[in-house]
């Protein structure tokens, strides 16, 4: 039977996006925001949230790890939402799973901002918080997926990499949102206002918009490329998952191995290295903080150009091409440190546009898997290497560089990762729709 690719046979010959593309893409994006807003706000307020959730007279230090403990938890059930929510995505619809899974969300968001604290509530507290942080990884280990598949099949297939980028600068902006909404609240409260009743603030305001952004949703139409699959789809009594594992194995190990690139760079560059300059270099945090900020924005840019570019002249070479430049990236910032603060920071930043071509992931997964079981290939693929790679890169790193016997580890790691891509990109090749 012949398969359905993204955009090849469900839409009119047509080169660029229509006005129902860019809406698409555009509430999408601001979906991804939202999404990526609520699931990372918490990270940026870990001292408050330590003292609001915890004992007044546990040690700091402790109370940060159990609060570090509770983010874990978020992505530890990750690969678990993503292969449920996959499931039915695949079954009954992209539009109601990628509905579903930011309602799944921002409830849990808005609802942490409505918990009780420690002296109030006990050890109900943190328990509440623990759940309410467990049905976010559920919810993110779906939508995020989804996002992307969602975007990739609303648009031809020579826009697929656009789309893609356009996703991944709404996924960014999420984050540079959590960071300047925590920038803002340290300044204008004092760490006893912040403790008291100003972190509910931003869960508050995550949880409401995210629920706007669930009502918006609701003007989406469902991708052509599943309404086609749904109009001439043969019953099929395997689940999606068991589909996966007995005939798209290899697609799963290279799609993995993109996201390891993926998640990899992306934790160590962004979440990662602003804590080894203030640790290891001792640059003033503000200093850091701006640089990370600038760095995200210009992630944002460069994985939009990405995309355009996978479109352009291919994914798998704008991949090998970008892993070089990210490489020569590294290569650059990690024999500058020790060099003048402003000046190592500086190439940070900028080095941030290079980092886009990180987009290209995803869009190998997308690319990757035959649309009856893209849901689920995308989702098992995705949040098992996130979770792998992605959550124990910090941990890794810092373990590595210790004092300063492997100072320079997180580079050499982001360079081998590079060379994976670049290896990736020369070998890759999307599925073909006739095969199946």
């Amino acid at each position: 039977m012949r398969s359905i690719s993204a955009g090849s046979n469900a839409f009119p010959a047509r080169a660029g996006l229509s006005r129902d593309d860019i809406k698409t893409l555009g509430l999408a994006s601001l979906g991804g925001a939202l999404e990526f807003y609520d699931f990372i706000i918490a990270a940026f307020f870990t001292t408050t949230l330590a003292a609001v959730f915890f004992p007044r007279d546990t040690p700091d230090w402790l109370a940060q790890l159990q609060v570090f403990c509770v983010f874990a938890a978020g992505y530890v059930v990750r690969p678990f939402g993503g292969v449920i929510l996959a499931h039915f995505g695949d079954r009954l619809g992209r539009k109601k799973m990628f509905t579903f899974g930011l309602f799944l969300m921002a409830l849990p968001t808005l609802l942490i901002g409505l918990l009780p604290n420690y002296e109030t509530a006990g050890i109900v507290a943190p328990l509440l918080f623990l759940a309410c942080r467990m049905l976010q990884g559920l919810s993110v280990g779906g939508e995020v997926p989804g996002a992307w598949i969602f975007c990739a099949e609303h648009v031809r297939e020579n826009r697929v990499g656009l789309a893609c980028g356009l996703l991944m600068g709404g996924l960014c902006l999420g984050i540079l949102l959590g960071a300047l909404t925590s920038r803002v609240a340290t300044s204008a409260l004092s760490p006893e206002e912040l403790v008291a009743w100003g972190w509910r603030i931003p869960f508050l305001i995550g949880g409401a918009f995210g629920l706007i952004s669930v009502h918006l949703r609701r003007y989406l139409r469902e991708t052509p490329v599943f309404e086609a699959l749904r109009a001439r789809r043969e019953t099929e009594s395997r689940p999606p998952l068991s589909i996966v594992l007995a005939s798209h194995g290899r697609k799963v190990l290279v799609s993995m191995a993109a996201i390891w690139v993926f998640a990899g760079v992306f934790v160590t560059y962004f979440l990662y290295l602003p804590t080894y300059f203030q640790t290891q270099w001792n640059y003033p945090a503000a200093d850091v903080f701006t640089a990370n900020c600038w760095g995200v924005f210009l992630l944002t840019l460069g994985g939009v150009f990405a995309g355009w570019a996978a479109d352009i002249v291919g994914g798998g070479k704008t991949f090998m091409i970008g892993s070089g430049l990210m490489f020569a990236v590294m290569a650059v910032l990690g024999l500058a440190l020790g060099d003048a603060e402003a000046h190592v920071l500086n190439l940070y930043a900028l080095g941030g546009f290079s980092i886009g071509a990180i987009t290209l992931g995803p869009y190998i997964i997308v690319r990757s898997f035959p649309p009856e079981v893209r849901f689920t290939g995308f989702a098992l693929s995705y949040n098992s290497a996130y979770a792998i790679f992605g959550g124990t890169a910090p941990l890794a790193m810092a373990a590595l560089v210790g004092g300063q016997e492997l100072v320079s580890a997180p580079f050499y790691y982001m360079m081998t990762l590079c060379i994976l891509g670049a290896a990736i990109g020369a070998l890759w090749r999307p599925f073909d729709e006739t095969q199946a």
